[in-house]
């Protein structure tokens, strides 16, 4: 029975004129934001949300994604690893071809083609690329991750990253730096000069101390980093100099060169970034554990080539749902500015679907002064996530938000119905070949991606009777 003669209780939902009138008069109520699913959508919505597999599949996704491990075992050539050969090569996002690669991405292969020797001027390895004498796919299809254009070579070295619980693999390239590196496009001769140095001193000296030291657990260094302030994508700091602690005393140990042991210390200890590298396939292994689930909506890829943003959903196997990769918006290096920069590129969204990245901003403040925004939207970021993901995950616990965990496993029914888009911390790469990076910023998945993604859900359901009305 409703008591007319009480105070009424006004709830506001989507009508703002409604809101400022009430507040105007200082009536009390409370605002619900909402807003209708993304245009197009309510047909497959309706498929979807009625499948019945949907729940207990979600569940089983959830489950094996806070249940992955993630410790790393060996560092070693691609070649050994992923099989690569001569003229063979991975790269980040989707498939793409010459044709619609972006500047970054064939400044990278460019750059790897002259590492390999594969041609002698970045000519030559335009003209063979042009031609397809030179073979590349994601770096996804061999189960790893590689930042930015995440082109990988057979003679550059690798991390290699396990998940004991569900016996799977990962792997993604060494971290080169920041500025002008293969990453972002750029190929002059002090980039392929650091890349020689890599694959003949850094990975084989970190191969080295890994071997005296035993698996680093990565999964618990992300645990602990993301308590100290890091994020995980574009804030590792603490992260990186935690690997550089269990693994420098090995490093001194190991009878290597002086001069070896202080370069390599020296490289890995200034550059904050290094550990990213790690992250990274950690969140693979986190995610890959939840693919391939039949009525599943949860997103176990997201990743970006420069020229299209793709997602892969668990309940679709390893189709790719693309729309047109957007710029970024943020901060930008020197005189360089928004007509400089590339459309998002990279492999280093995985950290977002993993819940890390622009999803546990809250618990890295200090992200926004590389990022662009303030700490007030680093919080509402993170409480958006919430909003469109399906779990928690507690070994990512959060101090600022009452040690809650980071929001993880974005769904991808919950995107539709609220229209709220994952929010990914990005580096911003030059759009012209060989300019390197150019800036950092924010940027979101296009709806596209959603909404193909849901019709392939909604074609993979079974058919509704009328008699289950």
């Amino acid at each position: 029975m409703i008591d007319l003669a009480a105070e009424p209780r006004i709830v506001t939902a989507g009508v703002g004129l409604l809101d400022e009138a009430l507040a105007a008069q200082a009536v009390a109520h409370l605002p619900v934001q909402w807003q209708p699913p993304l245009a197009g959508t309510e047909e497959a919505l309706a498929r979807v949300l009625a499948d019945p597999r949907r729940g207990a599949a979600n569940a089983e996704a959830t489950r094996r994604m806070l249940a992955a491990g993630a410790a790393l075992v060996d560092v070693r050539p691609a070649a050994e690893v992923l099989g690569l050969r001569p003229g063979q090569f991975c790269h980040a996002g989707p498939p793409v071809t010459w044709e619609r690669a972006s500047g970054p991405m064939r400044g990278a292969l460019i750059g790897a083609m002259l590492f390999e020797g594969l041609a002698d001027s970045p000519d030559e390895a335009s003209a063979l690329l042009a031609a397809g004498r030179v073979q590349f796919e994601p770096c996804h299809a061999r189960g790893g991750v590689g930042p930015m254009a995440g082109v990988v070579s057979p003679s550059m070295w690798v991390f290699v990253l396990r998940d004991e619980t569900h016996d799977r693999m990962s792997w993604c390239s060494l971290n080169e730096g920041l500025g002008k590196v293969l990453r972002y496009g750029a190929y002059s001769p002090d980039v392929l000069d650091r890349l020689r140095w890599m694959s003949v001193v850094l990975g084989p000296a970190l191969r080295t101390a890994l071997r005296r030291s035993g698996p680093i657990d990565v999964k618990a260094i992300i645990g602990q980093m993301v308590q100290m302030g890091d994020e995980g994508h574009n804030r590792n700091r603490a992260g990186t100099l935690m690997l550089l602690r269990d693994l420098l005393p090995h490093l001194v140990d190991a009878g290597l060169p002086a001069a070896d042991v202080a370069e390599v210390a020296r490289f890995v200890g200034g550059n904050d970034h290094f550990f990213l590298n790690l992250v990274m396939p950690a969140a693979k292994l986190q995610t890959a554990a939840a693919a391939g689930i039949p009525g599943a909506t949860v997103v176990t890829a997201m990743a970006r080539n420069g020229s299209d943003f793709g997602i892969q959903v668990s309940g679709t196997g390893d189709a790719w749902f693309t729309g047109p990769a957007e710029v970024p918006s943020g901060l930008f290096l020197g005189a360089y500015g928004p007509d400089d920069a590339n459309p998002d590129i990279g492999d280093s969204a995985i950290t977002e679907t993993a819940g890390l990245g622009g999803f546990a901003m809250a618990g890295a403040p200090a992200i926004v002064r590389f990022v662009g925004g303030t700490v007030p939207d680093a919080l509402r970021t993170t409480a958006e996530m919430y909003e469109i993901t399906i779990a928690e995950n507690p070994a990512y616990a959060l101090p600022i938000l009452d040690f809650r965990g980071a929001p993880t496993g974005i769904d991808v029914v919950s995107v539709a119905r609220t229209g709220l888009r994952p929010q990914i911390n990005t580096g911003i790469a030059g759009r012209v070949a060989g300019t390197g990076q150019v800036g950092a910023g924010l940027v979101q998945p296009p709806v596209e991606c959603f909404i193909a993604a849901l019709s392939a859900l909604a074609s993979a359901a079974p058919p509704v009777h009328a008699a289950d009305g």
